[in-house]
């Protein structure tokens, strides 16, 4: 009897890289298709009907996104296309081919005022034109398909691509000094943990667990972005001095929300998702790349 199919798209990405890490390690209920740009490319809505005809997978874990979050700004119709009409067209494939769809969404979906974790009901207004294109991709696939799970993160990282960590890391060894801003609060995630979460779902789903809706991971507690910068040069024993700025200090094209901690308490009910605390996790993901 063959294996319900998994497929994962954004195979080049640091959640899609970490899956495949999972998938390679061991034996698994599902058989698992990698899918980067060029099998799978959410710019060419065309072709999606074609894929999923050909593959019929049972999950469509939906990696792929457009992340370019100061270029959203002006290329917004890419944005938009990748991040709410594409993933909306997949839903409606889903709904069509009996397929579950897990996709991904962001803390920018919210305003940055926040004092408490948002919970996953918190009223939306996002900050910049990549949260508004993540929040619209949210919408499509819950309306097009009532089997979808949308996962909120934030602050993702890992040892493979490019992220906060890797540029700290970076400029750590080239600078004697570095700003970085003190008045973005947030959680920090590690892709892999993300990763370990999502097939701990999709073994849950196949076991008979009917949960849907929209959910946020993120690792256990909150820091500011200097603060997580500090951490790093700490736990990988650098001499960089590192300064607290003003976001104010640091103009980007889209705005940062200020605050953005995510109440993970849904995902740890309904699927017994653990919460790691994000030091220990930063101190995994240094091992890697030190």
């Amino acid at each position: 009897m063959s294996k319900p199919l998994v497929v994962i798209t954004g195979k080049n990405g640091q959640l899609g890289w970490e899956l495949q890490q999972l998938a390679a390690a061991g034996t698994h209920i599902f058989d698992f298709l990698f899918t980067g740009r060029e099998e799978f490319d959410l710019a060419d809505p065309v072709s999606i009907p074609v894929f999923f005809k050909k593959y019929m997978p049972a999950y469509f874990i939906n990696c792929a996104a457009y992340t370019a979050v100061d270029k959203a700004e002006t290329e917004k119709e890419m944005a938009y296309a990748i991040n709410a009409e594409a993933v909306g067209i997949i839903a409606q494939q889903c709904k069509e081919h009996h397929c579950t769809l897990l996709t991904f969404s962001t803390d920018y979906v919210f305003d940055g005022q926040g004092t408490k974790p948002y919970q996953t009901n918190t009223k939306t207004d996002p900050v910049n034109y990549y949260g508004y294109t993540k929040l619209a991709g949210e919408k499509l696939a819950l309306q097009n398909n009532e089997q979808t799970i949308v996962i909120r993160t934030s602050w993702v990282y890992s040892s493979h691509g490019n992220n906060f960590v890797k540029t700290m890391l970076r400029l750590m060894k080239e600078k004697t000094e570095l700003k970085v801003v003190n008045d973005q609060t947030g959680c920090p995630t590690h892709a892999a943990d993300l990763a370990t979460a999502v097939l701990q779902i999709i073994q849950s789903l196949q076991k008979g667990v009917r949960h849907y809706g929209i959910y946020h991971y993120c690792n256990k507690g909150i820091i500011s972005w200097y603060g997580f910068a500090v951490a790093i040069r700490d736990m990988s024993k650098l001499s960089c001095n590192i300064l607290p700025i003003p976001t104010s200090s640091y103009p980007t094209p889209a705005k940062r929300p200020a605050y953005s901690a995510l109440d993970t308490s849904c995902i740890q009910n309904d699927f017994g998702i653990e919460w790691k605390e994000w030091e220990h996790s930063l101190s995994i993901c240094l091992a890697k790349l030190t």
